[in-house]
């Protein structure tokens, strides 16, 4: 069998098409796979690295701004679509995929269009709570929409095949153990693990408020934090520290610019600072690690915010916007759930509580059974 997988953008996008991709290899040995990406992106570097080939389409955003700079962006926007569909025609054809998937990203928009109209069993998963531009365009058109909050149904009228799976997340999650995880690191068992990562790009106001935060943690060693930038960032943070007489290892933090064994670092956690993204709370669900949550407020229909609330309402997270802290307040925030051990507790029961743990099954089953229908 042969399945095309197409994903963009973000890690969020990226990471549970590989974890399908893994697990079709695990049931179907024999399978051919091939991942179609967005040129010049991450993913372009990330899915290689777990060992599938990609090719890359030229696809651009839609800019939302109203001025001429942005009309000329969508213009340009449109015909790149255009020419990434004759293109993933092309490869689709040549391929010939029995089934294709797309977990988010607006290349997932030409793939999966052209693959409708050729009859190739078409699946689209969206892990928001709310559907973003791609997958709303697509979901009158492909075969089946997988979701990953049953809340997001509502938005999805005009699918044929609705399916609630949840978000699926890597097998390392669930292959280790706090204390596996610790003593990898080399973390003590009884010294509090802070992971700071913001999305796979990184976040310029959170990196902002961590190189103001950094020189009132000189000299403390009542936690570690390991804290990623993003790769954009990382120069100019090192930079800034370096102006301020800050040194990371002077205030028991790990500076990275991404964190590659992301499984390893998290299992090691016991409070975890990040956006709301939905593969990062479903990796945080799958193995109950507590959060402060600052969603994103540069995503469309303010998803990560409405991601984020219904963390916040079982009780696996606290969430603040940006504009509602400062550095110290910030720090003081994860002081104190760091002091409370009973509630950071209970906080990982209810992020556990919240995960799917078939999630990765469901729809590795629902792209078998569309492919054997398409044979």
């Amino acid at each position: 069998m042969k399945f095309i997988l197409t994903c963009g953008g973000t890690a969020g996008h990226i990471n549970p098409a590989v974890a399908v991709a893994q697990r079709l290899q695990q049931l179907v040995p024999d399978c051919e796979i091939l991942f179609l990406g967005a040129e010049g992106k991450m993913e372009m570097d990330l899915v290689p690295r777990e060992g599938y080939r990609i090719l890359p389409l030229k696809v651009t955003n839609l800019s939302r701004g109203r001025h001429t700079e942005d009309l000329i962006h969508n213009l340009k926007s449109v015909k790149n679509v255009l020419d990434a569909g004759r293109e993933a025609r092309q490869i689709l054809k040549s391929f010939g995929p029995d089934a294709v998937l797309g977990t988010g990203g607006y290349v997932c928009y030409p793939v999966l269009h052209e693959a409708a109209k050729l009859g190739i069993p078409t699946l689209i998963h969206e892990s928001n709570a709310v559907p973003g531009l791609t997958t709303r365009m697509l979901a009158g058109q492909v075969s089946c929409v997988l979701l990953g909050y049953e809340e997001s149904a509502e938005h999805y009228a005009s699918a044929r095949d609705l399916r609630v799976t949840g978000t699926p997340v890597r097998e390392p999650f669930t292959a280790c153990t706090r204390e596996s995880a610790r003593w990898e690191l080399g973390i003590p068992e009884d010294l509090p693990l802070v992971v700071s990562m913001w999305g796979s790009l990184g976040s310029g106001h959170m990196n902002d408020t961590f190189v103001r935060m950094l020189p009132l943690m000189r000299g403390q060693r009542d936690f570690r934090m390991i804290h990623a930038t993003g790769r954009a960032y990382y120069e100019s943070v090192c930079s800034r520290l370096a102006e301020a007489g800050a040194d990371p290892a002077d205030c028991n933090v790990d500076l990275r610019e991404y964190i590659f064994e992301s499984a390893l670092v998290l299992n090691a956690a016991d409070l975890v600072l990040c956006r709301a993204g939905a593969s990062t709370l479903s990796e945080l669900g799958s193995i109950g690690k507590p959060a402060l949550i600052v969603p994103s407020p540069n995503v469309t229909n303010h998803h990560q915010e409405k991601n984020a609330r219904l963390v916040e309402q079982a009780g696996g997270a606290k969430v603040l916007l940006e504009g509602e802290f400062d550095e110290q307040s910030f720090l003081q925030e994860i002081r104190n759930l760091l002091s409370d051990r009973e509630s950071l507790s209970a906080m990982s029961a209810a992020m556990r509580a919240l995960s799917v743990p078939d999630a990765l099954d469901r729809i590795v089953d629902a792209v078998l059974e569309y492919a054997r229908k398409g044979k």
